[in-house]
């Protein structure tokens, strides 16, 4: 892959990410719970089937692209991620707690478009090359509930707490991470019984964060600065700097093996995305603004049924807990030199800071996929993973309530007779809680809510 295609990928990735900047997709953690109208109406499976589905199933499993025709696939989805959070008790900022206001509250930002394009090409009989952009991974969150208020004594000596508006008490609070992806594969066949796909993959992020300005003492900047100095440092990249940019490059890589006629399976990787760092955000994300993306692996059997109904189970794996800004748990604030600690990068923004505090998260999937004619299938799916938020991770999860653990869905296929064909995927995740008690007030519990609706709809020709 020379370096003008690869800028030229990125730069498209950008394009598109700046067009639909906002986008929250946290359902598996925060990606998405597959990519692609057809495998999401399986509940994200299919990485072990050769059914010929479009050149989208490239990003689940690379090796299938070489099942998929020299089509274009165009699609958009509909998400709505409902989220909540409800404070319940607290000391309302007294004896030097940190306490969020007490009641219930919705995130405003309700509706986001995410959308994707594939192209396949054949390379001979038995290769093909593929191009692939889509939104899978993101959060959102729009705390502007005028009623969101925190209790804090602003004078650092544990007396009468004081009210401020906003749910940390720096007004509107929230973050807005997107990611967008571009992939190259390249796919092939040995035999009739295996196939392979590898290729390069870029990724582009764009993030803020708003209404953090009280966590400015807990940072590295503030605390290096006054150990040296005796004035404390002032943190001008933690909050409230609209977006920033971050690019990188991963890959991808895959393989299908049929094991006879009716029995398929599939393995796939994505390794962990190398992203440059969030410089506007430097005091807030560990290692001074880093935030790589997650290396993922799935592996999937697929059954070919009488009846024409196909079964597919998969197995997702993803590694939130080895990117620090994600992983890092929220009880590293203990060591920073502000509450008593002794080690400075276990303030915000240090190598060891506090992140979200997200273990890694395995889903299982299950699918049907059922072709009646030659012009229709219909497809239904059930996921399960448990949701990667710790309980005494909650405050800073406000930010980010990627709580889901159950997702069902269904989907068809309509085919037209010039070749093309219409995808349809509904998704619903029920309501899932998280429940703990707020680090920062010992007397305040924190419940995190959210639901989640997606429709999705895509075009092959």
């Amino acid at each position: 892959m020379n370096s003008r295609i690869k800028h030229v990928s990125v730069g498209l990735s950008a394009f598109c990410l700046m067009v639909v900047s906002g986008s929250a997709t946290a359902t598996n953690g925060y990606f998405t719970h597959g990519v692609g109208a057809e495998s999401k109406g399986m509940a994200g499976t299919g990485i072990g089937s050769d059914s010929a589905h479009g050149p989208i199933i490239a990003a689940s499993n690379p090796a299938l692209a070489v099942f998929a025709e020299d089509n274009w696939e165009v699609g958009l989805s509909a998400f709505s991620p409902r989220r909540d959070y409800e404070a319940i008790g607290g000391f309302q900022g007294n004896f030097g707690a940190l306490s969020v206001g007490t009641g219930s509250f919705e995130s405003s930002s309700e509706w986001f478009p995410i959308p994707y394009v594939a192209k396949n090409w054949r390379w001979g009989e038995d290769k093909t090359i593929s191009f692939l952009f889509y939104g899978r991974g993101g959060m959102n969150t729009d705390w502007d509930d005028p009623n969101t208020v925190a209790y804090f004594d602003p004078t650092g000596l544990g007396g009468a707490g004081v009210e401020f508006p906003g749910v940390f008490g720096a007004g509107k609070a929230g973050v807005d991470l997107s990611q967008a992806f571009v992939a190259i594969n390249f796919a092939g066949k040995a035999g009739d019984n295996f196939a392979w796909g590898i290729g390069p993959v870029f990724a582009v992020q764009m993030f803020e964060a708003n209404g953090l300005a009280n966590f400015a003492p807990y940072t590295k900047t503030y605390i290096e600065t006054f150990l040296g100095t005796g004035v404390p440092g002032n943190p001008t990249s933690l909050t409230n700097n609209g977006h920033d940019t971050s690019t990188g490059y991963g890959a991808s890589a895959g393989i299908w093996w049929a094991m006879s006629d009716a029995v398929s399976a599939g393995l796939s990787y994505q390794s962990k995305m190398s992203m440059s760092e969030f410089d506007d955000y430097s005091d807030l994300y560990a290692e001074s603004g880093g935030f790589d993306i997650p290396a993922s692996a799935k592996i999937g059997i697929s059954f070919q049924g009488s009846n024409d109904v196909r079964l597919n189970f998969d197995i997702e794996r993803t590694e939130f807990s080895d990117v620090a800004s994600v992983g890092n748990p929220m009880i590293n604030f203990l060591d920073c030199p502000s509450l008593g600690g002794a080690d400075i990068e276990s303030c915000l923004g240090g190598t060891n800071g506090p992140g979200f505090g997200w273990e890694d998260m395995t889903t299982y999937k299950f699918g049907i996929e059922w072709t009646p004619s030659d012009s229709q299938t219909y497809r239904f799916g059930y996921s399960y993973g448990e949701q990667p938020i710790q309980e005494a991770d909650v405050l800073f999860n406000i930010l980010a309530p990627g709580v889901m653990e159950q997702h069902l869905t269904f989907g068809m296929t309509k085919r037209k007779a010039n070749g093309g064909a219409w995808n349809f995927s509904l998704m619903y995740a029920p309501k899932k809680t998280v429940t703990g008690v707020s680090m920062f007030d010992p007397g305040q519990t924190i419940e995190l809510k959210m639901s989640q609706f997606e429709l999705e709809v895509s075009y092959l020709w």
